[in-house]
């Protein structure tokens, strides 16, 4: 059986992160990218995590140029966007693929887990979230455009 902890992935300085480090606490995972409409919802995310991080929340972000070519950056340009845009302090990993054949295997389980509209696995936009439940298992997936100050009750309700 999978859960959260089974993986690791690397930070954006390319520390490998095992993400067994986040047991126990509720956690937000993103597919972010800083070249999107969707963009300012960093500061949302942002706000969210800063709201319930001593109560056991973590936001999880994963860079992806999958969707319009979005996030075409390095991951030290990532970095500096993610710091000097949005002050960002939550933990961003190095791109990834959320979709077809090279997509993580982070991301394969999050969208078995709890799939999309009608059914579909398919991330279908950057700012896709899933939201992870203390013991490592899928709560919800959230639409691209749900705003996260619109997660806060589910968020509470797993705190």
């Amino acid at each position: 059986m999978t859960s959260l902890s089974d993986f690791t992935l690397n930070l954006l300085d390319g520390t490998p992160q095992p993400l067994s480090a986040y047991e126990g606490k509720v956690v937000v995972m993103v597919n972010v990218a800083s070249k999107c409409g969707l963009t300012p919802q960093y500061e949302g995310l942002e706000a969210v995590y800063r709201q319930y991080k001593d109560r056991g929340l973590v936001i999880l972000g994963f860079p992806c140029n999958q969707f319009a070519g979005q996030e075409p950056g390095s991951s030290a340009e990532i970095a500096e966007f993610c710091s000097l845009t949005y002050d960002v302090t939550f933990p961003v990993f190095e791109r990834i693929d959320v979709n077809g054949e090279e997509a993580h295997p982070l991301y394969k389980w999050l969208k078995a887990e709890a799939p999309g509209l009608l059914g579909s696995e398919a991330i279908k936009w950057n700012f896709t979230k899933f939201l992870i439940g203390r013991d490592g298992k899928v709560a919800e997936r959230y639409a691209p455009t749900t705003e996260p100050k619109d997660m806060t009750a589910d968020i509470e309700k797993l705190l």
